[in-house]
């Protein structure tokens, strides 16, 4: 979100497909990550190994740093090494899904995947995670809104929102500058509401456009071994960066889910932080993407079921935090304690996107439902 050994692949990237999975996001999300948003194609053979292996590599940064989130206020490596991964690990899963979304067009087959992939994941677990808040919490006054995404939930909402949108981004002469624009005004409007988190879906929106805007031939420039050699200096540099930034940063910048004015700064900050946070996360995801193999490795069919490892992960975490594991187990913070949180965490979201996950949740994450769509839609659908 990338080709063997060598690091180069003269073989042309294939053309994005509409029937490829989409990844789900954090927020993180993330989906996103995090996620399959689009059902897997019928063979296997037509998936292209390297945006399996970068979806799969992206939903396990995602784990990692939801798990390091409760532990990491003690240590200013750990908080560098959340800042370093949270700047560009739902970036890159979002751009894929706009890379993936590059197809869409509003045809009924693919408004019937976009409900089917996107719209019931997001009820089903949005009324999932909040009865598991209230039964957890033992809290049966709290409210079940499909207005306001509960944690994970945010990513399906706005993937749902942004694929509706890409015919119209592919209208425009300059997307990703308007796109910047709208992320940019976001960030300085305190009055946007918490509804379907729009804040978040408007700033994290250039990414998505960015991918909608890209080209088989561009993620084949990033495979090239030069680029995975400067690669090396980037992560690095950026590195000794959220070092030096990780104890004077605000961590809310990263969620994109409050204004300028909300987080005590001047309106102007939004624009820069905006402009400022989307070429850092662009050149940090290219640094990724140059680094994912291309050949097909022991976890590559795992991209196909990243939508459960993202959505399945949440349930987790919020089960440790519920049960107040991270106060109990106080050593959870010392260096030893966040090595342990990061195996078990790329453990579990390793194991929720095995295939025999993924058909046990296929009926909620994947559904066919038949039933509710007319029979003769196909055919409103033009030949291809």
């Amino acid at each position: 979100m990338f080709h063997a050994p060598n690091g180069f692949s003269r073989a042309p990237l294939p053309q994005a497909r509409e029937s490829e999975p989409v990844p789900t996001t954090q927020e993180s999300a993330t989906p996103a990550l995090a996620a399959g948003a689009e059902k897997a194609p019928a063979k296997s053979t037509s998936r292209d190994a390297y945006f399996d292996n970068a979806k799969y590599l992206a939903i396990v940064l995602v784990a990692i740093a939801h798990a390091w989130e409760p532990v990491m206020d003690g240590s200013r490596a750990s908080r560098a090494l959340y800042l370093l991964v949270y700047t560009f690990h739902m970036p890159a899963f979002i751009l894929i899904s706009g890379y993936f979304s590059r197809s869409y067009t509003g045809r009924p087959d693919q408004l019937r995947r976009l409900l089917t992939g996107i719209a019931v994941p997001y009820v089903v677990f949005e009324i999932v995670y909040s009865l598991f808040r209230r039964w957890a919490q033992h809290a049966p006054e709290q409210p079940i809104s499909l207005l306001d995404p509960f944690y994970l939930t945010w990513f399906l909402a706005a993937l749902f929102i942004w694929r509706l949108t890409a015919p119209l981004w592919r209208l425009i002469r300059w997307p990703v500058p308007v796109a910047l624009a709208l992320a940019s005004l976001a960030a300085l409007t305190p009055d946007i509401g918490a509804d379907l988190n729009l804040q978040r879906v408007l700033q994290f929106l250039p990414f998505f456009v960015l991918g909608l805007s890209l080209k088989p031939e561009h993620f084949q420039m990033v495979r090239r071994r030069e680029v995975r050699l400067l690669a090396l200096p980037l992560f690095a540099g950026a590195g000794a960066f959220a070092y030096w930034a990780s104890p004077r940063m605000n961590f809310s910048w990263l969620y994109r889910s409050s204004s300028a004015q909300e987080l005590g700064e001047p309106w102007w900050v939004g624009v820069v932080m905006t402009l400022a946070f989307f070429g850092c996360a662009a050149l940090l995801t290219a640094g990724f993407l140059a680094w994912v193999p291309g050949r097909r490795t022991w976890f590559t069919v795992l991209g196909a079921g990243t939508i459960c490892g993202y959505l399945g992960h949440g349930l987790l975490i919020k089960a440790a935090d519920y049960g107040h594991v991270f106060e109990t187990y106080a050593w959870l913070s010392d260096p030893s304690g966040e090595i342990v949180l990061t195996l078990i965490a790329v453990a579990a979201v390793t194991l929720l996107c095995t295939p025999p996950v993924r058909r046990a949740l296929r009926f909620v994450t994947e559904p066919e439902m038949t039933w509710a769509f007319r029979r003769d839609a196909a055919k409103l659908s033009p030949r291809r």
